[in-house]
């Protein structure tokens, strides 16, 4: 128990430097926001994977068997509708991100994972597979060896062993592009910025940082979340030039009181604009304490009993006293921090606090749980 409270008195010490720190510091635009239509692309294909040692499909995979049979056909192998058998293959689902800006020959990673009942991964190869977008469109090629990053697995006749996730892994640079997005960013005159938090002081912050560093007001705030910035007609054609020229703008970012709880783990994370009214906490505990000792039950010499073993159970409980303790109010971070503290409650009793003081309308901030 004392190494537990060391543990949790370390984690609350670190949760509550986080907290401390001080106001928020200025963020470049790229970090807080992106471009409208430079993003990524999820592509996804069906393929096999072979050169596996018996940790395949097993023969009941019907998709598996028809999958080796129409790859055998396209390389000039009749099987003559016999059913084609091996331990040795498996049927993966393959996913990949395309990057914005890639070109035909570029490399990507891919990801294979099993989608019927093989056991492992191991060893394998991944046979030639084309990878599409929503648009049905074929943009990767992906081919290459399994890669499980350390996993694998074994089995013996009576016990087995397994690291990680070995149905899962990936194909490193095992994707080629074959097909780039039609994305002209250069003949833009307009870049729509949408913010990765929404916030109207945020987007009005980010407007009049790129007006002052261009000297002109070709930015405007359109909502919460988007603002617009008007390409200069000096930089026609030079895009990637006057966007490089703003993306490092240093601007501060504002965000709404929240404070976010996870009941799983006891983790409490606050806002900066967190702040409580003037209000008095009581909070206790109730410990119950329950000893069992058995006892054996002896009969009497010559008599037709038994021996048995009778429990003796003694079952304690006791309630902490807890004061009632009145909280100022407080408008910054560090005042709640040290409010809370007074009371002088373990991360999960916090937990408990903070929601009574939500429900008492005591706390100036959203309160989610995750």
């Amino acid at each position: 128990m004392c190494g537990l409270s060391k543990i949790t008195a370390s984690i609350a010490a670190i949760t509550l430097s986080f907290m401390l720190a001080g106001e928020a510091s200025a963020s470049r635009i790229k970090d807080i926001s992106a471009v409208e239509g430079v993003r990524d692309n999820q592509l996804v294909g069906y393929g096999l994977i072979v050169g596996l040692n018996g940790t395949g499909d097993k023969s009941s995979t019907v998709f598996t068997g028809q999958t080796l049979t129409n790859m055998l056909a396209k390389l000039g192998i009749q099987t003559a509708g016999q059913k084609v058998d091996s331990k040795n293959i498996a049927a993966v689902m393959v996913t990949a991100t395309l990057p914005p800006f890639a070109r035909p020959g570029d490399k990507v990673d891919v990801t294979v994972s099993t989608l019927g009942d093989s056991q492992s991964l191991q060893g394998g190869t991944l046979v030639m597979t084309p990878l599409k977008a929503a648009d049905q469109n074929v943009y990767v090629v992906a081919q290459g060896p399994v890669s499980l990053g350390g996993g694998f697995s074994a089995e013996g006749a009576s016990s087995s062993v397994q690291k990680n996730h070995p149905t899962a892994g990936r194909v490193i640079n095992g994707g080629i592009v074959e097909r780039s997005l039609n994305l002209d960013f250069q003949s833009k005159d307009e870049l729509l910025f949408k913010l990765f938090n929404p916030d109207f002081t945020t987007a009005s912050r980010l407007a009049k940082a790129i007006n002052d560093k261009t000297n002109s007001q070709g930015a405007v705030a359109l909502d919460a979340s988007t603002v617009r910035v008007k390409v200069p007609a000096a930089m026609y054609s030079r895009t990637v030039d006057f966007m490089a020229s703003i993306e490092n703008i240093n601007v501060t970012p504002d965000f709404p009181a929240k404070v976010v709880l996870n009941e799983k783990t006891g983790t409490v994370v606050m806002g900066e604009s967190v702040g409580i009214s003037t209000v008095a906490v009581s909070h206790g505990n109730l410990t119950i304490e329950i000893n069992t000792e058995f006892q054996v039950s002896q009969p009497a010499p010559l008599a037709n009993g038994q021996t048995t073993v009778v429990p003796n159970t003694d079952l304690k409980a006791k309630e902490q006293k807890a004061h009632l303790i009145v909280l100022d109010g407080a408008t910054n971070i560090g005042d709640v921090v040290r409010a809370l503290n007074a009371v002088g409650t373990t991360p999960r009793d916090l937990i408990a606090i903070l929601q009574a003081l939500k429900a008492a309308g005591a706390l100036q901030a959203d309160l989610e749980v995750i």
